[in-house]
């Protein structure tokens, strides 16, 4: 039993380690837009204003998506095909644990005694569930043709350089989903 218990252990500590670093991405987009014909963008300081997260980590997003966008062979221009907004939201997720092998003494039920014994009872841990919106906007008709969502865990860190990593990653994972598949059908 003690051998299974250990044998636990690691494989919980890398379930919580892969589902952090992971981002969970959709996206949605209008079927009739042209996406061929997007070549240049801008970002949408009106949107971008709005979005409620420190200025600093709005510059890091704006950063990585600017480093996105070069990839998949778009230029910054002052007249774009696009426009490029941002927006987010934040949860807390409340986590709970009922675990009655080891920790503190008190009565349970386990299968092979029932009586005292010892039991951790229940364990509660919180993490915060971020989202990050990034919405292409046709930039002569004004509408949305594109929109791409990450959701996952934000973990607070002292490193600004974990912290740019991971937003890095959340951009990244987001625009993977852009353009489309229907481009290939066009």
């Amino acid at each position: 039993m003690k051998k299974l218990q250990l044998l636990a252990i690691p494989i919980l500590v890398l379930a919580v380690l892969s589902s952090c670093t992971s981002v969970r991405v959709l996206s949605d987009y209008d079927k009739d837009a042209n996406f061929n014909s997007y070549k240049s963008y801008a970002f949408y300081k009106t949107g971008i204003d709005k979005a409620q997260i420190s200025d600093l980590d709005k510059k890091r997003i704006l950063r990585a998506i600017d480093t996105e966008m070069a990839t998949r062979g778009f230029i910054k221009s002052s007249s774009p095909d696009i426009l490029v907004s941002i927006f987010t939201k934040e949860k807390e997720q409340v986590d709970v644990y009922n675990n009655y092998w080891g920790g503190g003494f008190g009565w349970g039920w386990n299968p092979y005694y029932w009586g005292p014994g010892w039991n951790n009872g229940t364990q509660v841990s919180t993490r915060t569930q971020g989202s990050l919106y990034i919405d292409l906007i046709d930039a002569k008709s004004k509408e949305l043709v594109w929109q791409g969502k990450g959701i996952g865990t934000l973990s607070p860190s002292k490193s600004i350089e974990k912290k740019e990593e991971r937003i890095q990653q959340f951009v990244g994972e987001i625009l993977k989903a852009y353009p489309p598949q229907i481009m290939a059908v066009k």
